[in-house]
């Protein structure tokens, strides 16, 4: 079986089991009928093939309402978000996307293994989610709940594509190099990172993501009165509402929020928003540090945030339409949606247990 496994490529276990489940047994040896097995293998190749989803509704409910469903903010209030058309094609550049759970099929096969530990039946491969949502035919889950994956693609593409960003300095900054070496280990759910996004008209919406849990808050950028209508003043407050008053005022006010054990460091990339960095440092405690130039991997956690946060807030759309409320909505979608990285839990639970523990820790340590 080891000669044949060479030859053929394959591993040795491989033969083992094709030889024992082809093999005739009547005479006390493994009488290999080739014939049989070609028969078999035959027969499991017919298509079409009912998929799991086809078959069990159960299944199938939890998946599209993961994949699809209505986001909420924690107290219920949901948002439908916009109206979008589907045009059977991929049309989400600059354009406004649907708004779902919009858990990916990974997500969601790895979730069932934690909401249904000891159900067999609710079990399926990402990649059968995919074929179910791709491929014609497979008759489980409609062609339009593709516009809910975070690609919004109607046909499958190749992911090899890199984008570069750079930004202007900031002057008198603490760099990513002066930062404590504990903040790198990720062991404590107090370091965050920050950046913004932007939309139409120089519009933006801050974010703030945790680096040990993933916890995600948003910061709500309004314009300012007279955007749009008057000549911006020079050195003047920035009308389009990301100003460095502006971003300077939300972060205080949002970290401010959170206990003061869970606001230690804030590191951003090297924008003009952050010319007055200084004020939240003296205002919340935060310690701020800035990337290298053209280094966004040093931010990991937000940058791939910022790309989860675009399944709600596509390029070239104006962020400015979205209250206060709705990013709220956004926000607890995400940290209600389990992750690889935190072995599938959600960033709310793994915040949560790591609260606990340090209350435990703390009235251990008073005892």
């Amino acid at each position: 079986m080891r000669a044949i496994a060479r030859k053929l490529g394959r591993s040795p276990s491989t033969i083992s089991r094709e030889i024992r489940r082809n093999s005739a047994t009547r005479g006390g040896d493994f009488d290999y009928r080739a014939i049989t097995a070609q028969w078999h293998a035959d027969r499991a190749a017919r298509r079409p093939k009912a998929s799991k989803l086809a078959n069990n509704p159960a299944l199938r409910d939890y998946v599209q309402d993961r994949l699809a469903g209505v986001i909420a903010t924690s107290d219920g209030i949901a948002f439908d978000g916009p109206v979008v058309v589907w045009k059977k094609r991929r049309a989400v550049h600059r354009q406004s996307r649907r708004w779902s759970s919009a858990w990916s099929p990974e997500q969601i096969a790895q979730r069932l293994k934690v909401d249904f530990p000891e159900d067999p039946t609710m079990r399926i491969s990402h990649e059968a989610i995919y074929q179910a949502l791709y491929v014609q035919g497979r008759g489980a889950l409609k062609r339009e709940l593709s516009a809910c994956l975070r690609s919004g693609r109607a046909l499958r593409l190749p992911r090899e594509r890199a984008r570069n960003r750079g930004k202007s300095l900031v002057g008198d900054a603490l760099m990513i190099s002066d930062r404590p070496a504990d903040v790198g280990d990720r062991a404590a759910p107090c370091h965050w990172e920050g950046d913004l996004i932007l939309g139409l008209g120089s519009s933006a919406i801050g974010t703030l993501v945790e680096r040990t849990t993933r916890f995600t808050m948003l910061l709500h950028l309004p314009r300012m009165e007279g955007h749009g209508k008057t000549k911006s003043i020079k050195n003047g407050p920035a009308l389009a509402g990301h100003g460095a008053e502006a971003v300077r005022d939300a972060i205080a006010d949002t970290i401010m929020e959170l206990p003061a054990h869970l606001r230690r460091s804030l590191t951003w990339d090297q924008g003009a928003e952050m010319a007055q960095h200084a004020q939240p440092r003296i205002e919340t405690g935060l310690d701020v540090y800035f990337c290298d130039p053209q280094s966004p991997w040093q931010r990991g956690s937000n940058e791939n945030t910022n790309g989860l946060l675009r399944q709600y807030f596509p390029k070239g759309t104006d962020l400015s339409r979205h209250g206060a409320d709705e990013l709220n909505a956004v926000a607890h979608a995400l940290n209600t949606r389990p992750r690889k990285t935190l072995g599938w839990q959600t960033p709310a639970e793994a915040l949560e247990r790591l609260l606990k523990q340090d209350k435990m820790d703390g009235v251990a340590t008073t005892g």
